[in-house]
């Protein structure tokens, strides 16, 4: 029978009458308020039998809903308004999502048969011991048998001395969490839960935030949180992973719980209705839902290469990228650099200056065996050292035809040994097309179609860039870096127009990812043909052709300009939007002489334009000129808005298109560093000043790996496919396993390709696992079709291969989403 407003409040009186005369009592005899039965020492629940004896599952298609509202303390007004809030979802939405409701704080009904008629128990309590251990052996039959729970803010008090409660509501809040009522942004993270799915992505909202005592993401599946830089979080705050709401499969049955509804004006929002709306769906059983999905436990991650036989390159060369095939053969790379025996020559003046072999392997996930398909001879074996020694040329990338289980075409990115200058020390960068044999897994080496050559200077190190990809129109994108040194401008904006050899600069950007008319420092986009010749696609960045300044200063091939060093690239095929990383330069902290710190960078872009090396930074902060006669001396700021390339050594364009501000950029000081800025705009560098607006990273030792965005696909049947929570999000990692990046995040649709930062965060760490015997040096990462993750883990060296080297695979076994399509309380609802 569903209970009035009248029936409740004349039970709350007489209960808050009670509580007054337990306090009082209390007060009396020095004890203390909010204790029901004797402690230390109370009986595990666990230890009480019940003869309770209930259906499996509780409740049936007449579904009930009991809210216990018991406390310890004295009641919340928010009860009341809970508890009102409640009748009216129940009693509102599509017929077959209506439920009845039934109050009570009578804790009784938890050793009664009758508690078998709800579909779900909530917990409006407000804190407290209240029940007994039979009532919570009750409670616990109850979930054992498949009931579903839905906890409301303080009840994370209920119960405090039982570790089975604390299971059941996940956390226990913290002393010091602010008791005052702040508005705060919640970011709404799930968008498959009927909880959140239609909730704003950045929901801003008055409430109580509690802290937690101990953090429960990853045993638990959050589903929002709440940002801590937008309110006062007190002294025991959790820091950028501040869970709000969640759920989780627990004890059989289903447990969801929202630290929202601390106050009586939140159950008067038509947005935290509908939270408490899905969340009762789900634990009545009327809908079915994914509360498995971030669970650390629902995920392994396997090795699947071996270490190499010693002298050989039989599992893998020096990783470098990875491609997966649609029949879910994993086709890697090795850069160049051998194992610790091979020979590496560094004088130029030897024929073999660099020689080393970029080698292609596939691994047959149905054979578990892996082939070497063959080696280019390319050059970037030097070894480490100083950057006029080291290089990081070599086979840099791989990308299969959008038709390679017919026609085996196999793309490859990478620096030819035999086309090298070694008077000039100038190469001859190239993209070629190579068929694989389907059979024997064998790249037919005779077979290279050269689709496109470009120069490159391999007097001094670094970044080569190589990453490729394919949109669904059938065009190829090409990551080129800058191949410039940074040890010239003081770990600053790579524009020190002097050193230079053989009158080819290798310390200035400027003619390379600045300059219009240079292939270098961009994303490239040609459509190959056939033929392997290629075409230029329209709504490139320039056509070749423009008339500006006199003409012939432009390349039509140029996508995106003012990158540093993209090695990973990906293009989401469900939106075309192109996803890249690229590192920045050597600078520990910004300098008010010469602009911002290394900022490693990611951006989600949207169309062709200038992302802003070596001119600007992350959100458009400007680094200072410098040119001849004295490069050491400052100039003026650049303007970000109208950036010019005045370099001696720019044979482009002078005025370049206006800068893009990206969407991630960290430093050592943390994520996305903003400062005040003047009336001209420019920032002031000061680290006191600055804002961290992007608090769940930061470098150190940095080197962005992007990733792609996962897309589930419903129809598959693998069983290892990761989970439709992931959908949508954007996978963003660094080579380095620290406080790095190594997240899957959301971008609001509204702001995204316009400079807007992401909106939401999940840590991969445990996903992905971190450490010395994790994948602690992630270089690359791809979902294959069966929805697995493959990863490639570079080693513990550099410029070589050891034994961690390894191709990684990372799948879910969480299962399906729950109850049982056969439990459902309606079955029309399935």
């Amino acid at each position: 029978m569903q209970c009035t407003p009248h029936h409740r409040s004349r039970s709350r009186r007489a209960a808050a009458a009670a509580v007054a005369a337990g306090a009082l009592a209390a007060s009396l005899l020095g004890g203390t308020e909010a204790t029901a039965r004797p402690y230390p020492e109370p009986a595990a629940p666990s230890t009480v039998s019940t003869t309770l004896s209930l259906p499996s599952p509780p409740g049936g298609a007449n579904v009930r809903v009991l809210v216990f509202h018991a406390s310890a303390t004295p009641e919340s007004p928010a009860v009341n308004a809970g508890i009102e809030a409640i009748e009216k979802i129940g009693a509102s939405g599509p017929a077959a999502q209506r439920f009845r409701v039934e109050a009570t704080d009578d804790a009784s009904v938890f050793t009664k048969p009758r508690l078998g008629k709800f579909n779900a128990v909530v917990f409006l309590t407000g804190g407290g011991d209240v029940l007994d251990p039979e009532q919570e052996a009750g409670l616990e039959a109850y979930m054992e048998v498949g009931g579903g729970f839905l906890g409301v803010h303080d009840a994370a008090r209920t119960e405090p001395y039982s570790s089975w409660f604390t299971g059941l509501v996940g956390a226990r809040p913290a002393a010091g969490s602010p008791a005052n009522v702040q508005r705060a942004t919640v970011e709404a993270g799930d968008r498959t839960h009927p909880a959140t799915k239609g909730l704003p992505l950045q929901w801003k909202r008055p409430d109580k935030w509690l802290n937690w005592a101990q953090n429960p993401s990853g045993d638990v599946h959050t589903v929002a949180r709440v940002r801590e830089s937008t309110y006062q979080p007190g002294t025991s705050a959790n820091g950028w992973d501040h869970p709000v709401s969640w759920c989780r499969d627990y004890d059989g049955g289903r447990s969801f719980y929202t630290a929202m509804g601390g106050t009586a004006d939140s159950y008067t929002e038509a947005d935290f209705r509908d939270h408490l709306r899905g969340a009762l769906l789900w634990t009545t059983r009327l809908v079915r839902a994914d509360c498995k999905a971030t669970i650390n436990a629902h995920y392994t991650a396997e090795r699947v290469t071996q270490p190499n036989q010693p002298g050989q390159s039989d599992q893998i060369g020096e990783p470098h990228g990875l491609v997966t095939a649609p029949d879910g053969r994993v086709l890697y790379i090795g850069r160049g650099g051998g194992d610790n025996s091979a020979p590496v020559v560094t004088d130029w003046n030897n024929p073999d200056i660099g020689k080393g072999q970029g080698q292609i392997h596939v691994y047959d996930p149905k054979t578990k065996k892996v082939t070497l398909a063959g080696a280019l001879t390319v050059f970037g074996n030097k070894g480490g050292g100083d950057e006029l020694v080291k290089n990081e040329e070599g086979l840099l990338g791989i990308e299969l035809d959008p038709a390679f289980r017919t026609n085996g075409w196999v793309y490859l990115h990478y620096t030819p040994h035999a086309k090298i200058n070694r008077d000039t020390r100038m190469a001859a960068r190239r993209v070629s097309r190579f068929t694989l044999n389907h059979e024997t897994n064998k790249l037919d080496l005779a077979s290279e179609k050269v689709l496109l050559n470009w120069p490159v200077q391999i007097h001094s190190c670094c970044h080569a860039g190589g990453g490729m990809a394919w949109d669904s129109k059938g065009n190829l994108y090409i990551a080129t870096g800058d191949n410039n040194s940074s040890r010239f401008s003081e770990g600053y904006s790579g524009n020190n127009p002097e050193p230079n050899f053989k009158g080819v600069s290798f310390a200035d950007a400027r003619r390379t990812s600045g300059n219009t008319n240079n292939l270098n420092g961009k994303i490239l986009r040609i459509h190959p043909e056939p033929d392997g010749t290629y075409t230029l696609p329209e709504g490139n960045l320039f056509t070749g052709k423009e008339p500006d300044e006199g003409g012939g200063k432009t390349r039509g091939e140029i996508y995106v300009m003012g990158v540093r060093n993209p090695a990973r690239i990906s293009v989401d095929q469900r939106t075309g939007i192109l996803y890249a990383g690229w590192v920045g330069p050597d600078a520990g902290a910004p300098s008010t002489t010469w602009g911002p710190a290394k900022y490693d960078t990611f951006a989600a872009i949207t169309k062709p334009g200038n992302h802003g090396w070596p001119y600007c930074m992350g959100n458009n902060q400007p680094y200072r000129d410098r040119n001849l006669p004295d490069p050491s001396k400052p100039l003026g700021w650049y303007d970000c808005a109208r950036p010019k390339n005045e370099s001696p050594n720019n044979d482009g364009l002078v005025n370049l298109p206006p800068v893009t501000s990206n969407t991630i950029w960290y430093a050592p000081q943390g994520g996305a560093p903003d400062f005040p800025r003047d009336a001209a705009g420019i920032p002031s560098y000061k680290i006191a000043e600055q804002k961290l607006l992007l608090p769940w990273l930061k470098g150190g030792g940095q080197a962005t790996m992007n990733g792609p965005v996962y897309r589930f696909d419903a129809a598959s049947e693998p069983k290892d496919k990761w989970p439709a929570y992931w959908d949508g999000k954007w996978f963003v990692g660094d080579f380095y396993d620290g406080d790095q990046p190594r997240h899957a995040v959301l971008t609001d649709p509204k702001t995204v390709g316009k400079g807007g930062l992401p909106v939401h965060a999940e840590s991969l760490k445990k996903i992905v696992p971190v450490g010395a015997n994790g994948i602690r040096n992630l270089m690359d990462w791809k979902f294959a079709p069966d929805g697995s993750l493959y990863v490639l883990d570079y080693g513990r060296g550099f410029f070589t291969s050891d034994s961690k080297s390894a191709l990684w695979r990372v799948t879910y076994k969480g299962g399906e989403a729950t109850p049982a399509a056969a439990d459902l309380a309606r079955k029309a609802e399935q």
